[in-house]
């Protein structure tokens, strides 16, 4: 029986051969088959063609299973109609009968190729030359779907998309590394292009058949819907409520976001795929995790029980290129006075405290100034999600390590910054003080570890000082409050704050200096530059200027004698 065979492969490159199938042809990677295919996911002998009169019967002699039409073989055997598409490794074969026999082949020459290889040309147009078999009697038409809406038949869509992909390319048996393989993703490509087709009829007509391939490819490889917002330089914070309800923040202002998941199950996944790589784990005895992404960005997740609508996921994107104090000058975050202010007491080796609340800008803060230590000097930087990025070379990245399911191995902030101590650093960048680490920080910037830099959530430099005694109690050590209080005057010297503005704009509203404590015991603070705010402008952008108070700092002649300040340079 004469057939045409077509071999497409996922790369678009596509070859026509003219057979005659008196027996089985098999197809597969070894050179005795009769299609040789060049694919190491193909088997040697991967399956054999039957060609019969009017079906076509393919068996399966593989060890990774053959996809024809929408049936996964696995040993063994299917009749379908010529046509059907036949997925092996990363090419899809079709097979037609040809009614009309084969031109004798011309005589052998020593440059005839083993196989007679047609022009590329498109599917079902060669049936122009070689007509194929009149069609069988079409089967009764199915019963209509049921009328949903658009949404509920996206959702329901997609469902079955990812279902049918599962089943075929047995993505739940599939490692985290195999899916991590650039080389995976043009087999699913594939593998979603025939069931989007084979589902075309149920997609609504407007829907980019194309998009939606490739939507669902991020949400069976990726990260779904976060991919695409996760590559938007606009976004700085991705926050995911339930499954059909994202928003993000663009430019300080939060919006709702039209990408959706296909369902929670998918959330969930998405967070395993962020979580695995870490040694991390989330489930309903620990429904809660702290992770970050391969570039940086910050992310909290939280499922049930504890989300009561679903899953929940906010990512704190980190920039692609670290900002730098000129960044933030342009976007107004302070002035060029405090930044070079800022620059001199870092090399000065004052310890700094930057406060403010969440979303302010605390870590981005802390971020550039530590890019102004000296790269001569060892740094320990000690974070609950490694997000500090610091250029110099001798530093030492540290990262807390939650306990395992039996409840041991936990690191805690407090249990890094005692063993950094014992790492012989020159500084200390702890990336937020949230607990009892804040007294063995204070000790440590009160013991040789001069130039250390923590952040702290305060609304004011003087909240961020009363925090700061709230957070030492909790270190369980019997100390009076005065001790405590006389332990934070001596060892901390500036105190920054940070704050999100209505507008969405972060600014540095204040930076002052702890100049030590009062008769009455109260801590003595001294402002160096503010913010002056003076209203508010047509399109609710904040106006104000920043000042300075006229207060020179205690460190004013170290400044000078370590030539931080020129001769005829401006104090302040």
């Amino acid at each position: 029986m004469n057939v045409e065979v077509v071999v497409e492969a996922s790369t678009g490159d596509r070859h026509v051969a003219h057979m005659l199938a008196q027996g089985p042809l098999s197809v597969g990677r070894g050179e005795e088959c009769d299609v040789q295919l060049d694919d190491n996911h193909v088997s040697r002998r991967h399956v054999l063609l039957i060609a019969e009169p009017g079906t076509l019967r393919v068996q399966d002699v593989s060890t990774n299973g053959t996809l024809a039409g929408d049936q996964l073989l696995r040993g063994g055997s299917i009749d379908v109609a010529y046509g059907t598409p036949i997925l092996l490794g990363f090419h899809t074969i079709y097979v037609r009968a040809l009614e009309a026999p084969l031109p004798p082949p011309p005589p052998p020459t020593l440059s005839d190729p083993p196989v007679v290889l047609a022009p590329v040309v498109p599917l079902y147009p060669a049936a122009k030359t070689h007509p194929l078999p009149p069609p069988p009697a079409p089967a009764p038409a199915p019963a209509p779907p049921p009328v949903v809406s658009t949404g509920e038949a996206d959702g329901t869509l997609r469902r079955e998309i990812h279902k049918r992909l599962l089943e075929h390319l047995d993505l739940a048996m599939t490692d985290a590394a195999r899916l991590d393989d650039p080389s995976f993703r043009p087999r699913v490509l594939t593998a979603l292009r025939r069931i989007v087709k084979l589902l075309d009829e149920r997609i609504p007509a407007g829907v980019d058949r194309d998009q939606l391939v490739g939507e669902m490819a991020d949400e069976a490889l990726g990260l779904g819907p976060l991919e695409h917002l996760l590559s938007d330089p606009t976004v700085s914070e991705i926050m995911v409520i339930d499954s059909d309800t994202i928003y993000v923040e663009r430019l300080g202002k939060i919006t709702k976001s039209a990408q959706r998941f296909t369902d929670d199950e998918r959330v969930r996944a998405v967070i395993e795929r962020i979580v695995t790589p870490l040694g991390r784990r989330i489930d309903e005895s620990s429904p809660l995790v702290d992770a970050r992404l391969p570039d940086g960005s910050r992310v909290n997740a939280i499922i049930k029980p504890l989300a009561l609508k679903g899953s929940c996921i906010t990512i704190r994107k980190f920039p692609k290129s670290p900002l730098n104090l000129e960044r933030l000058y342009e976007l107004s975050a302070l002035s060029p006075a405090m930044g070079q202010f800022l620059t001199r007491s870092v090399l000065a080796k004052k310890n700094i405290v930057i406060s403010g609340g969440t979303g302010s800008g605390k870590t981005t803060l802390l971020n550039v100034l530590s890019a102004f230590i000296p790269p001569g000097e060892r740094i320990v930087t000690i974070e609950d999600s490694a997000e500090l990025r610091l250029e110099q070379p001798h530093v030492v990245s540290l990262e807390t390590r939650p306990p395992n399911m039996e409840g041991k191995g936990q690191y805690t902030i407090r249990d890094l910054v005692k063993n950094a101590l014992r790492m012989r650093p020159d500084r200390i960048v702890v990336g937020e003080c949230r607990g009892g680490e804040a007294l063995d920080m204070l000790q440590a910037m009160n013991t040789g570890h001069d130039g250390s830099l923590t952040t702290t959530h305060a609304n004011s430099p003087a909240e961020a000082l009363a925090r700061l005694e709230t957070l030492c109690l909790m270190a369980g050590v019997d100390l009076p409050a005065r001790a405590i209080r006389e332990q934070i005057a001596s060892s901390v010297q500036l105190i920054v704050q940070q704050t999100r503005l209505s507008d969405g704009s972060r600014k540095v509203v204040a930076i002052s200096e702890v100049c030590g404590m009062d008769q009455r015991g109260d801590f003595e603070l001294r402002r160096i530059y503010g913010f002056d705010r003076r209203g508010t402008g047509p399109n609710g952008e904040v106006l104000g200027s920043f000042l300075a108070s006229g207060y020179l700092p205690s460190f004013l002649d170290e400044l000078i004698v370590r030539g931080l300040i020129k001769p005829g340079e401006r104090y302040l």
